[in-house]
């Protein structure tokens, strides 16, 4: 292809919006044009890559035994109205009625389609195992679009899913996916994770997620050293101290005028936060709840969330809060509620004694407040999030580090739930009905493209590994008028072609320099300059990921890039 009739626009300046290196990189190099918020268009450049690794999951999918199809973006409501995710999704799914006054969504995810297919389509048990994928278009209301491709509200997933017989074959099935996985993102070059996960809205009894460490993450990962235990930041559980010893005295409520949050208490009380249990109340589908934890704890709402089975949460309105307190923000407890809400503690708070909370009332907190005399917790669950230096709840001796990571692929046990619910059951050799075991795998493919620029990048631009670089070669003669530059170009560009090779020659009249800018922003694996050499049949190569150049002749740099 010659750059000069590329569809190719790229940029010098760093786009206002763009807030990491692959959301500016993907829009510098012209890769993807933005519609909307969360919503971007793949230019050639961009969309060569995006075929490059749908080809790699694409082969790996086919070697474990997945058959391809493709199902319809916009979806009837019936099917998630089965499933009972209708309402789970809540306003992430993007739901409209047509003409009719019939209910469609535009497909978040496609586990109930496939259920509808597989139950339509299999009747004995015979025909199981089976595992099916697509690549195909999801669209989520994200309620807040950001870093380009990696949050957006339209995105590209390959999602599969696996019907079984029973635990032991959805065992079988979810290994061939992880093997699969692990392959693909390794052909891809990527530096990845595999840690335990949050099921969200897809449910089930486990999963795991693949996540490319980045610094710019927006997920958090908790690991052990010492035995390998990995864990999103949603799901990374950790082991409590011991219990804390000693008298429990009696109840006392200071004043603490405008004295609100932990650190301002620590200063007023004189002492550290793990002598407060901090009260924070939630709203979860119409519910009010009071959530408790230590006072250098955070909340995990994930898990409070699950807790409820919860579609919406947030946190109690202002006036809510004074309603059922009888105080101003910053002074909620569980001693003296104006209304009876429940109360759910992390385990920690049950190991604590005589700790500061608020009192329910402006200005006051209890001092010396114990579980068990003072108030009763409704529930006692891990509400909170993990972090660096606390125990594994694995092995219970190493201690638990954090990272930053961009999560690319996620794979689910289901189980029953949606076959059960769908009614997606086979016959037995005796006849017998059963339920098929079910599981999910899904795949962002174009949230790959940005995780790869994440790890393959520097000041210049994109550094793409070669299996998914655009172009694999290009050639640039440093002066398009120049007859011998141009025919010694022209020659090695030919070569290459009729070699079956991906390859761009740079035909623009421009200065060199702004022909290197552009090949180094576009990530071209490996350049070969032709310049004030070329009747010696000598050229410069130069590769991506060095800043190393050498003088060789023509025909070795064919040689070199017959290789690349």
């Amino acid at each position: 292809m010659r750059v000069s009739n590329l569809f190719m626009a790229t940029q010098r300046e760093i786009p206002a919006d763009a807030e990491i290196p692959s959301h500016r990189l993907m829009l510098r190099a012209g890769l993807i044009r933005k519609m909307a918020s969360g919503v971007y268009s793949f230019m050639p450049m961009g969309y060569r890559t995006y075929k490059k690794v749908e080809a790699v999951i694409r082969e790996e999918m086919d070697k474990a035994g997945a058959q391809e199809l493709i199902m319809p973006a916009l979806l009837p409501a019936e099917a998630y109205q089965g499933s009972g995710r209708w309402e789970k999704f809540g306003p992430e799914m993007f739901r409209l009625t047509d003409r009719g006054g019939r209910s469609f969504c535009l497909g978040p995810t496609h586990e109930e389609p496939f259920t509808e297919a597989v139950r339509d389509s299999i009747r004995s048990y015979k025909q199981l195992p089976v595992t099916l994928y697509q690549i195909q278009h999801k669209y989520r209301d994200e309620k807040r679009p950001r870093f380009g491709v990696i949050r957006a509200r339209e995105f590209v997933m390959k999602d599969a899913y696996s019907f079984d017989v029973d635990e032991a074959g959805l065992d079988i099935s979810y290994k061939k996916m992880y093997d699969a996985y692990r392959a693909i993102f390794d052909r891809l070059g990527l530096d990845y994770t595999i840690v335990d996960a949050d099921s969200g809205a897809m449910g089930g009894s486990g999963s795991q997620e693949f996540m490319v460490k980045s610094e710019v993450g927006e997920d958090a990962i908790c690991f052990c050293d010492e035995c390998g235990y990995a864990a999103n930041e949603e799901k990374a559980g950790w082991t409590r101290g011991a219990a804390q010893e000693g008298e429990e005295l009696a109840i006392e409520k200071i004043h603490t005028p405008d004295v609100k949050t932990i650190e301002e208490l620590c200063g007023y009380l004189n002492c550290g936060p793990d002598a407060f249990v901090k009260t924070i109340l939630y709203n979860i589908d119409g519910k009010f709840v009071a959530a408790m934890c230590r006072g250098d704890r955070d909340i995990n709402e994930t898990k409070l969330g699950n807790l409820y089975d919860a579609t919406e949460m947030e946190l109690a309105a202002f006036a809510d809060v004074e309603m059922i307190t009888g105080a101003k923000v910053g002074f909620a407890g569980p001693v003296g509620l104006k209304q009876k809400i429940d109360i759910v503690v992390d385990p920690e708070v049950t190991g604590m004694k005589n700790f500061v909370v608020g009192a329910c009332e402006t200005d006051y907190h209890f001092k010396n407040v114990n579980i068990g005399r003072d108030f009763e917790a409704d529930q006692v669950a891990d509400i909170t999030n993990a972090k660096a230096g606390d125990i594994c709840p694995k092995c219970g001796k190493g201690k638990l580090g954090m990272a930053r990571g961009v999560e690319v692929g996620h794979i689910f046990k289901l189980g029953t739930k949606y076959s059960d619910a769908l009614g997606c059951i086979y016959l037995d050799n005796n006849g017998k009905e059963h339920s098929m075991v079910m599981g999910c795998y899904g795949i962002g493919v174009s949230r790959v493209l940005a995780a790869i620029i994440e790890q393959y990048h520097d000041d210049d631009g994109i550094i793409w590994p070669s299996i998914v670089a655009p172009y694999k070669v290009i050639v640039v003669p440093t002066k398009a008028n120049d007859e011998e530059i141009m025919g010694v170009a022209e020659k090695i560009y030919a070569d290459l072609t009729a070699a079956g090779c991906e390859v761009l020659i740079d035909d623009r009249n421009e200065r060199p320099g702004v022909k290197f800018k552009d090949a180094d922003l576009l990530g071209i694996p490996l350049r070969i300059t032709v310049g004030r050499r070329a009747g010696e049949g000598i050229v410069e190569v130069k590769r991506r990921d060095s800043s190393e150049t050498a003088e060789i002749t023509v025909d070795e740099a064919v040689k070199a890039a017959k290789e690349i």
